[in-house]
């Protein structure tokens, strides 16, 4: 029977090795230049963050998890799959892996991922929730243009960071993820929906964010490669006209001191009803919010060396 590793307080799995010192922290420290276009874009991508070993754990595990029937359904906080009789023909969505998996629990502690999270955020942070996608060949669905944090109003305030990492490759052919550059300047705007119409976020935009909107972008990665990407951000992705499948892992983070926001009538909860709630008011925390880096940690007394968005 597979118990909830969310209780877990240690790694589980050799797959991701804690660095001993200042230089194995620095040698996965994003460059100022790569920080400051994050701040002044609104996104970096091409970030590598896994290695074959890691994507082979990943991509096994990922292929039991399909399956509705696996052992720790239950502790997933959103799971949808469809039925197919192939496993790279599932399309698939949940959030939650990090309780019913290894090797995506201790993904949350990837020093390549908590290096990148902490200059691109500038602070301490917690795990806010995870995601994996898998997008079949041949397949329709899309998702259409959104900001995250515009179904995330029930954590305040808005200090959020998503990490999208590919565990095959994406492209325009398969369905990658597109953004609009300095879209994260346009403040918070209203949900559209996130399945059918790819187009129904122009109604919502302004004659400028339109013209803006005509410049998106694909976010084009290879496996093992991650795009990260501000809470409002405007992104999505198409339907995957190729032969070969996308699939994708993510982590959404919060940084330490976020609290929680959620209305009592539940007008601003979140999409299901099995997320571990907080009171409004309270600190997000706890067990299943866990703390990944705390703000005094210093990557071996180099702190100073490592540019953040603090400092572009």
């Amino acid at each position: 029977m597979v118990t909830d590793l969310g209780l877990s307080k240690s790694l589980l799995t050799e797959l991701f090795p804690q660095p001993q010192n200042a230089e194995e922290w620095l040698q996965y420290a994003l460059s100022e230049e790569k920080v400051r276009q994050f701040k002044e874009r609104g996104y970096l991508h091409k970030v590598s963050l896994l290695n074959e070993r890691q994507l082979e754990a990943l991509r096994d595990q990922l292929a039991e998890m399909v399956d509705p029937e696996h052992e720790g359904r239950e502790f997933f906080y959103e799971y949808h799959s469809n039925e197919s009789e192939s496993v790279d023909q599932v399309l698939f969505h949940a959030l939650g892996a990090w309780r019913v998996r290894p090797a995506f629990h201790d993904i949350l502690w990837n020093p390549a991922f908590r290096m990148a999270a902490y200059q691109l955020l500038g602070s301490g942070f917690r795990l806010f929730h995870d995601q994996l996608f898998s997008k079949p060949a041949k397949h329709g669905s899309v998702v259409a243009w959104h900001q995250d944090y515009s179904y995330w109003t029930w954590t305040t305030p808005m200090a959020h960071l998503t990490c999208w990492m590919g565990l095959d490759d994406a492209d325009t052919e398969n369905g990658c993820m597109y953004y609009v550059p300095d879209s994260h300047r346009w403040g918070l705007l209203e949900k559209t929906g996130l399945a059918g119409d790819m187009d129904a976020v122009r109604e919502v935009l302004t004659p400028e964010q339109v013209s803006d909107f005509d410049n998106k972008i694909p976010v084009e990665v290879k496996a093992g490669e991650a795009a990260f990407h501000h809470p409002l951000m405007m992104h999505g992705s198409y339907e995957n006209c190729s032969d070969r499948q996308r699939r994708a892992t993510l982590i959404n983070v919060f940084a330490d001191g976020v609290v929680s926001n959620r209305e009592n009538d539940g007008t601003n909860a979140p999409g299901a009803d099995n997320y571990p709630r907080v009171p409004k008011g309270a600190q997000m925390g706890g067990e299943y919010y866990p703390l990944l880096l705390d703000s005094d940690e210093t990557f071996g007394g180099f702190t100073e060396s490592i540019p953040t968005v603090n400092d572009v």
